[in-house]
């Protein structure tokens, strides 16, 4: 399996485009490309990262922009955008509790 880190900073003010950017784009990277969906994360320095995990790195090589709407909202609202890691992954100790009652999966907690 693959993964890829990405980074930005964000416009003020543009937090929540981006957000519905990022959500447009990671639901269409998942639906037609097979991509095992991403995380996103506000981090406690101001940057915004997301994480990805893919079957391997050519899938996601071969994946264009499938929501050129989405990724037009994500651009908008970039003021930066940081190198991404790409990362093989190694041994994976990751697991989900069960889903909190009253909360969608996918949703960013205090942006809605």
């Amino acid at each position: 399996m693959f993964a890829v880190i990405y980074r930005w900073r964000l416009r003020p003010g543009m937090e929540r485009r981006f957000t519905e950017g990022w959500h447009r784009v990671t639901a269409a990277i998942h639906a037609r490309c097979g991509s095992y969906g991403s995380r996103l994360h506000r981090a406690d320095d101001g940057t915004w990262v997301a994480y990805a995990r893919w079957p391997d790195e050519e899938s996601r090589e071969r994946c264009a922009a499938p929501d050129p709407v989405g990724v037009a909202m994500m651009v908008e609202a970039i003021a930066e955008r940081l190198p991404e890691i790409r990362m093989e992954i190694v041994d994976d100790m990751l697991a989900e509790p069960d889903q909190v009652p009253g909360t969608a999966p996918g949703r960013c907690p205090g942006l809605e």
